[in-house]
């Protein structure tokens, strides 16, 4: 086989695959949700080396999601949340806080306002009305810009020291989530989410030597929750009866 032969092959091999994955089934209904959201926000950081339970705070969200296919839905969403850390809650070696935590005796506090477009991939088909139960666990990632204001102060052996800021920055968001339809319109979702932020200034300790920190080493946050989703349904109908009531005219 030639070359040219095996890439004419190979691409017509991709753009089957690609219109099998993208294009909905032929009796297609174009759907869309509305929903909110109550869970939490955490933060991991200088202050937070690892995910730590006792540091979610209250968040909320509301979104739209888009089903273009069967696995594919695209999503927006706002989210609001507050964030908190403190060294002294830090485990190290026994259940004791660290050396350098210890030292350190720093805690932060603020807000965190996140816009995200993300995609998500359904392992099942959530909206075929055949099935007993609607349910899909679900991957998603995409790109996200958020507004955070936080406050760090450390009580160290140099004295007290403080740093307040504001900023904007970029993250990542990837996690899981699960769907269950409650009836046909309303859905009850679960979300574990994780965001990679662009940024190691999230506690404004990013380039502060004082504070004994890395500065090489960006901030994360997080996002789980309960949410609650509102379905429309539009169907398409079929060309052949378009053609019909035009005739009719």
């Amino acid at each position: 086989m030639t070359n040219s032969t095996f890439c004419k092959t190979l691409l017509a091999c991709f753009v089957q695959a690609g219109s099998m994955f993208f294009i909905a089934p032929a009796q297609a209904q174009n759907t869309s949700e509305i929903g909110v959201g109550l869970g939490a926000t955490n933060y991991r950081g200088e202050i937070s080396p690892r995910y730590q339970f006792q540091n979610n705070r209250p968040a909320l969200t509301a979104f739209y999601r888009k089903d273009v296919s069967v696995p594919i839905t695209l999503r927006g969403g706002l989210t609001a949340g507050l964030l908190r850390a403190a060294d002294g809650n830090v485990s190290g070696v026994n259940g004791a806080v660290p050396p350098l935590q210890a030292y350190r005796q720093a805690n932060t506090k603020g807000g965190l306002v996140e816009a995200s477009a993300v995609v998500e991939y359904n392992f099942l088909d959530f909206h075929r009305r055949t099935d007993k139960v609607h349910f899909t666990p679900y991957l998603f990632g995409g790109v996200a810009i958020f507004y955070a204001n936080t406050t760090t102060v450390s009580d160290a052996g140099l004295g007290t020291l403080s740093r307040k800021g504001a900023m904007v920055g970029f993250a990542i968001p990837v996690g899981v989530g699960a769907k269950l339809a409650l009836s046909t319109h309303w859905n009850l979702g679960l979300e574990v989410g994780a965001r990679k932020a662009l940024t190691d200034q999230l506690d404004q300790l990013g380039d502060q030597s004082a504070f004994l920190v890395n500065p090489h080493d960006q901030d994360w946050y997080y996002y789980n929750g309960l949410s609650l989703s509102y379905t429309f349904y539009k169907i398409h109908c079929p060309d052949s009866y378009k053609n019909n009531k035009e005739l009719l005219k």
